[in-house]
């Protein structure tokens, strides 16, 4: 998954439109990334109390947060984005209440989270030092 931080103003149509135009939610709680669109779904209906297909982007996370799944609809039907790491783990924001079940995130957390930008040490140090490994 790469995701640039790419400014937009209106919410472009096509496929693969991520930008931020977008309404950001972040599920939480661990999840399990065997499950796809339809039981992706079902959490956003059943537990975060959202319609999946009203347009926004669903997060979720595996336990050992290291996987990733987006849930978007967009014209045309329902798009899910995934991203597995080879080491490290991703972050959370930094206004993300613990004990919240979900909560809206900026375009730009998104971003910093899925990129490994995000100033904690459990969920930068040991991604950075991977990519240092290979650019030498």
């Amino acid at each position: 998954m790469n995701l640039s931080l790419r400014q937009s103003s209106s919410h472009q149509a096509g496929m693969f439109s991520l930008n931020d135009s977008l309404r950001y939610l972040l599920y939480n709680r661990p999840t399990d990334m065997r499950k796809s669109f339809h039981t992706l779904g079902g959490i956003v209906t059943g537990t975060m109390g959202a319609d999946p297909c009203n347009g926004d982007v669903y997060i979720f996370m595996n336990k050992s947060r290291n996987r990733i799944k987006l849930l978007h609809w967009e014209p045309g039907g329902m798009v899910l984005y995934s991203k597995l790491l080879e080491a490290g783990t991703f972050g959370q924001p930094s206004n993300m209440e613990k004990e919240a079940i979900s909560g809206s995130i900026e375009w730009r957390d998104l971003v910093l989270i899925v990129e490994g930008i995000i100033e904690r040490p459990d969920s930068r140090r040991q991604r950075l030092e991977s990519l240092k490994k290979l650019r030498k």
